[in-house]
């Protein structure tokens, strides 16, 4: 990226308001995967809410049901009869998991920092830095100016907040650490507050009938170090209480006693102690330079520019409001892109759990969903970015749970369904559960895995990487090994068509014989193992196996209204608005149907899409946006995007159901955060898509097939990357390619789409070429 570029978005890209958060979704977010807090920005008292990722609920547990396959030709049985409460009521009492339902993520807890004789303030400004990945308060009392910024640092694995004022002297505070859980010991002494404790031991859901006990809770320990330039300390009551100081500096980190899926025995007090030792000597200014060295290496890959309308100097609440009121602000729409890849790098990174339903921000013990890893679509969306925007290492986590699910995949395919392979289902957590959860109406779904493995293949294309495809193919092997098995020939003609069952089209219409998405992505996950065999000159037979049966599977159907089927029955609603759009799975994130190949096909997609609207929840107004970006259409897309930006209870002013919150959280509601990585991989593919294949195989680089009218006066998106190890830069004024850049891995020769017009460009190893 240029200088000129890169000080461009820098002066752009910060989060901005004039007063502290009133409520959860006005803080502002900072995290290193492991380790995440929401900054509050209090004056009197500022609140960092905690978490880490690990803490659920519950302990090394087995989900499935000894057996359960059992009653799956029964339940097939009745769903081919017609008779579908029946076939529910078996599934629900013979084939879900055990207990019913999986386990919720927790909060950690809260440091808090109280200032005396600060009721009166002036000159207020709190904000969120994406270049730095900072948070900065400051404000005045009387003539003194105090300042506090905060990191989460992922080298060190320690968040820690620096205090400051401009006179020597004038900080005075005290400081604590609190939990919201009960077993819990708080300890202070010399420049430490300690805690330490264990999650609850029983969970209970009336909802799915559960009360369960637990032998071996996980346990946790965090602490809390300050240290003080100048004035003096003591401890009051496990808290630590500052006077005179020049300037202070926090930092705390924590652990649970969690190691992997099966193993809770590890010592979480010695590896915050190791932590913190291992940082002793190191200053802010050290913790600072490795924490940006880190975090700008990712960050600074991708440059936007999608203009500027002069909104950039005001808060962030006024600009979501004027941008509800159809006031024009692109630089809004560049400073929510770049938060989305903000919040994946500060979400999910090597060595950490994979982004849940809320990144790793909760503040509840009881969060919606559990805040769990829902696989219908959320968790997927979560990182479709990942590659596209140049974070593939964010990928990572992802990818180490994926190894954990094949395993326990491996026993609920045997236990639920007698198949070889392994099976996951619409939800995971940190036990690794895979059995169907909370009702076969909509628990049952046995594509959850299948669709996962999407990304292992997608990070293979964009790196080129034959190691990771060597670690990668067992698992996607495996999960095509288990519908291998599981498919079977509809009975209910003589069409001799392959099909899933009982499965149903996620969260709508209930359980069912052959829903659309299944088939999609069952045919893809087969051609993507057949092409990773290939790759890796492997598995002959089974390649030849997955190849007779891709062309068996039941096909995308066009229905009475020109709509794309939903099911293999013509019976969709063209008045049903429901958020999922799950049989336009092909359209997207699929590749099967597109404009190239299946015309017709895509335009009973679009036909699909136009009757489900243009309204819906935050994740599904995200999705919509890829949507309407794969049909070529800017302007849609930008009508989506407009609804998605739209104000939910920001000032006191909501405009949607879904829209942002304050602090550019999605709403579902409540806050899901997959719908901001949607944002962000919708204008991408607005600015770039590259999944449609010429003849010979080779993958299309289309640039600006759906940029919006309001940003193509002039602009660039920069660091973007193409399959086959390419990076792109896109420059363009008019709504016209003034300048593409390409950087490959390799040398290739790759088809460039521009407009109306297709070129082929020769590219060299690590040599940069300009169209």
């Amino acid at each position: 990226m240029g200088a000129a570029a890169y000080a461009h978005q820098a002066e752009n890209l910060s989060l901005d308001y004039d007063e502290p958060a009133a409520q959860w979704v006005e803080a502002l977010p900072l995290g290193n995967g492991n380790l995440g807090a929401m900054v509050f920005g209090g004056v009197q008292e500022a609140r960092y809410q905690l978490n880490e990722d690990t803490l659920y609920v519950g302990e090394p547990h087995d989900y499935s049901k000894p057996n359960a396959h059992k009653s799956l030709e029964g339940v097939r049985e009745l769903l081919f009869k017609g008779e579908q409460h029946k076939a529910e009521y078996l599934a629900n009492t013979e084939m879900m998991s055990d207990p019913f339902t999986q386990i919720p993520y927790q909060t950690l807890g809260d440091i808090k920092i109280k200032f005396e004789g600060h009721k009166d303030y002036t000159n207020y400004n709190r904000s969120l830095n994406l270049t730095d990945a900072t948070s900065v308060t400051t404000y005045t009392v009387g003539d003194i100016n105090y300042t506090r910024t905060a990191i989460a640092s992922y080298p060190d694995n320690v968040i820690v907040i620096k205090l400051e004022a401009d006179k020597p002297g004038a900080l005075t505070f005290s400081t604590e650490l609190s939990t919201p859980n009960r077993n819990r010991r708080i300890s202070a002494e010399g420049n430490r507050i300690n805690l330490s404790g264990k999650l609850v031991g029983a969970f209970k859901s009336v909802q799915y009938r559960v009360d369960r006990k637990f032998e071996n809770p996980l346990r946790f320990h965090a602490i809390l170090d300050l240290d003080l330039d100048g004035g003096s300390m003591e401890t009051v009551n496990n808290t630590l209480k500052v006077t005179a100081a020049n300037s202070a500096t926090i930092t705390f980190t924590a652990d649970s006693s969690y190691v992997n899926y099966r193993d809770v025995s590890g010592d979480p007090q010695a590896v915050c102690e190791s932590r913190l030792k291992a940082i002793d000597a190191s200053s802010w200014d050290t913790l600072m330079q490795r924490h940006l060295e880190d975090y700008q290496k990712l960050f600074n890959r991708v440059s936007i520019d999608l203009g500027s309308t002069g909104q950039e100097h005001k808060m962030t609440n006024d600009r979501l409001i004027a941008a509800s009121e159809e006031d024009n602000d692109p630089g809004l729409a560049s400073l929510i892109y770049q938060y989305g890849r903000y919040l994946m790098i500060a979400c999910s990174r090597a060595g950490t759990q994979p982004s849940n339903l809320q990144g790793i921000w909760n503040k509840s013990n009881t969060p919606p969903w559990g805040s769990r890893y829902t696989v219908n679509i959320n968790t997927q969306m979560n990182y479709w970015p990942a590659e596209m925007t140049n974070l593939s290492e964010c990928h990572e986590p992802l990818f180490a749970a994926l190894e954990d699910l094949a395993e326990s995949g491996s026993i609920t395919a045997k236990n639920h369904y007698n198949c070889r392979g392994w099976v996951l289902h619409h939800n995971f957590d940190l036990w690794r559960g895979t059995a169907p959860i909370n009702g076969a109406n909509h628990g049952l779904w046995t594509t959850g895995g299948a669709w996962l493995c999407q990304h292992l293949w997608w990070h293979y294309e964009y790196n080129e990487d034959r190691t990771f495809l060597q670690r990668a193919y067992p698992i996607m092997k495996g999960a095509a090994e288990f519908f291998a098995d599981f498919l079977i020939e509809d009975p209910r003609n003589d069409k001799g068509w392959l099909i899933s069952t009982p499965s149903h089209s996620p969260e709508n219409g209930g359980l069912v014989a052959g829903a659309t998405m299944d088939h999609q992505i069952i045919r893809d996950l087969f051609r993507n193992v057949i092409a990773a065999s290939e790759v890796l000159d492997t598995d002959t037979e089974f390649r030849t196996q997955l190849q007779s049966m891709v062309p068996k599977i039941a096909p995308n159907q066009i229905g009475q209204h020109g709509q794309l089927q939903e099911w293999l029955e013509d019976k969709d609603d063209p008045n049903n608005k429901h958020r999922h759009v799950s049989h336009l799975w092909a359209l997207h994130p699929g590749e099967e149907i597109n404009w190239q190949d299946t015309p017709e096909l895509f335009e009973a997609a679009k036909q699909s899409l136009n009757f489900r609207g243009d309204q819906a929840t935050g994740w599904s107004m995200g999705w919509k946006m890829n949507f309407w970006a794969r049909f070529l259409d800017g302007e849609r897309a930008k009508k989506i995007y407009d609804n998605f930006t739209s104000v939910n209870n920001v000032k006191g002013i909501s405009k949607t159901k879904g829209g942002l919150y304050p602090n550019l959280f999605c709403a579902h509601p409540p806050f899901q955060i997959d719908g901001n990585f949607g944002a962000t991989a919708g204008i991408t593919e607005m600015v770039m898509q590259n999944h449609i294949k010429t003849q010979d195989g080779t993958r299309l680089i289309h640039l600006l097939p759906a940029l919006p009218s309001q940003w193509a006066t002039e602009g660039h998106l920069t660091g973007l990357k193409a399959r086959g190890g390419i990076t792109v830069d896109v420059h363009w004024k008019d709504g016209k390619v003034t300048k593409a850049s390409f950087l490959s891995v390799k040398d290739q020769e790759v088809p460039v789409k521009v407009g109306d017009e297709t070129k082929m460009i020769s590219l060299k190893a690590n040599t940069p070429f300009t169209l």
